[in-house]
């Protein structure tokens, strides 16, 4: 992780080694409706528990932003993002900060269960979020720019990278809760279905969602 992106950590959370983790999502069906997403997770551990920190969250729905906040203490706020796609290509960008993401897929696809779990400070405190993720995934091509404008944080994100597209993805989680001993966090069952979320499409007719269960 650059040493630029550790001080977009809240208090309490501390950095560990690792990449950081950026997701440009489209919601093609939710509780609160179709949205675009931006979010940046960064390595950190609360206490002795591992997981990822989401320190940069853009959504394009304002009821999107109120459940994040409040259910799981997830920082989304509220910004311009738009969707491409062209062939296999797809295309996320936002306003502010200004960021693009640029992915292609490549290769087959394969079936994936995809433990994530995040640690995150909420109005009440430091919370734990487990979830898993069940998806077809392919490895991608991702490009991301970013504007001078954005700060020199956000700057280190630009440039080439490896990264995967989900298709097909379903979200099991629990809601967020504060820490009750380090082994019971790591048992945590997962169980609870969260909003739907949307990642790069395939072809028509098949669209693509993650947070919920994909459609036919």
């Amino acid at each position: 992780m650059p040493a630029g992106l550790r001080s977009l950590l809240p208090d309490g959370l501390r950095p560990l080694p690792g990449p950081a983790a950026l997701a440009a999502v489209r919601y093609t069906d939710s509780p609160v409706g179709p949205y675009l997403e931006l979010a940046l997770g960064l390595p950190a551990r609360l206490g002795l528990r591992p997981g990822l920190c989401v320190v940069l969250q853009v959504v394009s729905q304002l009821d999107a932003r109120v459940g994040y906040r409040q259910n799981w203490g997830l920082p989304a706020s509220m910004g311009k993002l738009s969707w491409s796609a062209e062939g296999d290509e797809r295309v996320l960008r936002c306003e502010e900060p200004d960021i693009e993401v640029r992915g292609i897929p490549v290769g087959p696809g394969i079936p994936a269960v995809v433990p994530v779990r995040s640690v995150q400070r909420r109005a009440d405190g430091p919370v734990l979020l487990p979830r898993r993720f069940v998806a077809l995934t392919r490895l991608a091509r991702v490009v991301v720019s970013v504007d001078d404008a954005a700060g020199a944080e956000l700057a280190a994100l630009a440039g080439p990278h490896p990264g995967a597209v989900m298709a097909g993805v379903r979200i099991v989680a629990r809601p967020a809760r504060h820490p009750a001993g380090f082994l019971s966090s790591l048992r945590a069952p997962l169980r609870v279905v969260e909003p739907a979320l949307g990642m790069p499409a395939p072809p028509a007719g098949r669209p693509t969602t993650v947070w919920g269960r994909a459609g036919a």
